[in-house]
């Protein structure tokens, strides 16, 4: 089986090669070194990547998972967060998965599903 990870280099790098700027966004707490806890600040549930497509500038999320991912609750209140503001996002298990989302401007594509 494919990891997230694995999908998610995938498909950072098909967006990118399709005219979309894409980020990759670190999300949790770790502990570091001098005995602190470090949190990256974003809202829990945060999608795993996100950008902007060029041609019109339109903000994407994308919340990556293998075949037998599920949304956790706090990913699906994210999601419920976007759609009530419209904005492109959805579940991709592949690099065709996040290509369709973005081209295609769906809002909440693998969710209801």
């Amino acid at each position: 089986m494919t990891t997230e990870h694995e999908i998610q280099k995938e498909i950072q790098l098909a967006l990118s090669a399709h005219k979309c700027t894409v980020f990759r966004a670190n999300v949790g707490k770790v502990f570091t070194n001098d005995g602190r806890w470090f949190d990256t600040g974003l809202p829990r549930g945060h999608f795993d990547l996100y950008g902007f497509r060029w041609v019109d500038n339109q903000v994407f999320y994308v919340e990556v998972k293998n075949e037998h991912g599920r949304p956790r609750d706090d990913q699906i209140r994210f999601h419920e967060f976007l759609k009530s503001h419209n904005i492109i996002h959805g579940i991709a298990r592949s690099p065709q998965d996040a290509l369709m989302i973005v081209d295609g401007g769906l809002c909440g594509y693998g969710f209801d599903t």
